[in-house]
């Protein structure tokens, strides 16, 4: 298997200058395309979670600001720079813990700024395409990087949905899952079904089936049973492999609600604790993870299900996205430009100092 292999699972299209978004709400029972033409529409969808998964956020508002600017330049010629700021900040609003989406919109502001070229379309669907394709390629390098540091075959355990469905394709955490069973380091994968939206259900086992990689789903309240008596079997959990939607400059990981205590029962079991993210994930001017805002989303995603009322009337609920997992429970944050052992402060900015320095030859 190749990276190749995984180019049937496309959660973003550019084509026939209009964006098309697979609807991962609709999934796995369909499979259906919306048709994209305005930055409002765009911005609903990152919100509604058409479309999820830090780094395919990103790549979605860099073509929402592709559509944003076709419409501007054809309403005010003269004016359209100020007049998309409206839009770059209407984007920034849609999600506020994926920090890939506030780095998109930076890198294309500053194209904006420079642009000298009467019509700025035609320029900034160039870039929004090459972040696209920059993410496959990191995905692709990330995956060999992680599947490296599996030195004996096992099962591994992951959260929610970081593959080809959350990126550009192949996927972070997916994608190290994808390299290391193409080399045979990997038995089975356990995935947790992830509530209230059941990404791990409706998308991780959907991904793993389309590749023929064995998968378990678990409820997350049988995780830690799985990992205790797994140990004794004949495919027992090493690793628990998950994305992130923004890394702190001190190694604290924010990533979908209930990663932090699957962090905390791999430190008690023993096994280890990986977590794949591109570097545009790490956000240098947050100091720690107790300065990343968490998303919270409405209580009526834990009250109902679907249409149908499944709490007592009533009831309250809390609904947090996101929580954070300290850096001292990670033993490895993996990026495009290395890996990071027991990541701290240093280590996280000795990789973005040659992330920075990289960038600027």
């Amino acid at each position: 298997m190749t990276a190749k292999a995984y180019d049937s699972i496309k959660p973003i299209i550019w084509q026939n200058d209009t964006l098309q978004l697979l609807d991962q709400r609709l999934l796995p029972v369909e499979h259906i395309y919306l048709t994209l033409n305005d930055v409002n529409e765009v911005a609903h969808a990152i919100t509604d979670m058409v479309v999820r998964g830090a780094p395919a956020i990103g790549i979605t508002a860099a073509y929402g600001i592709v559509i944003a600017a076709r419409k501007r330049f054809l309403e005010n010629p003269d004016n359209w720079r100020q007049a998309i700021e409206e839009d770059l900040q209407m984007l920034a609003r849609s999600r506020p813990t994926a920090v890939n989406l506030f780095w998109a919109i930076d890198l294309m502001r500053e194209v904006i700024k420079g642009l000298a070229v009467a019509d700025p379309v035609a320029t900034l669907l160039a870039i929004a395409k090459q972040i696209h394709e920059d993410d496959i390629a990191a995905n692709v390098t990330m995956g060999k990087l992680g599947a490296q540091l599996i030195e004996e075959k096992c099962a591994v355990l992951t959260h929610c949905n970081a593959g080809a469905l959350a990126t550009g394709g192949y996927g972070t955490a997916l994608g190290v899952i994808r390299s290391a069973f193409k080399l045979d380091k990997i038995s089975h994968v356990y995935a947790d079904e992830t509530r209230p939206w059941l990404q791990g259900a409706r998308l991780t086992a959907w991904e793993m089936v389309q590749d023929n990689i064995p998968v378990s789903l678990l409820v997350e309240g049988a995780a830690a049973h799985m990992i205790k008596t797994s140990q004794a079997s004949d495919k027992p959990i090493r690793w628990v492999i998950v994305g992130s939607d923004r890394i702190a400059s001190n190694g604290d990981v924010a990533n979908k609600i209930g990663t932090y205590a699957l962090a905390v029962l791999a430190r008690h079991h023993g096994i280890k604790f990986m977590v794949a993210a591109p570097t545009t994930t790490i956000d240098m001017n947050i100091t720690c993870g107790g300065d990343i805002p968490i998303e919270e989303r409405s209580s009526d995603e834990v009250l109902n299900f679907s249409s149908m009322q499944v709490a007592a009337t009533g009831a309250q609920a809390r609904n947090p996205a996101f929580d954070v997992t300290p850096a001292e429970l990670v033993d490895a944050i993996v990026t495009e430009k290395g890996v990071v052992l027991k990541p701290d402060l240093d280590k996280i900015k000795a990789l973005m100092s040659h992330v920075a320095r990289a960038r600027s030859l």
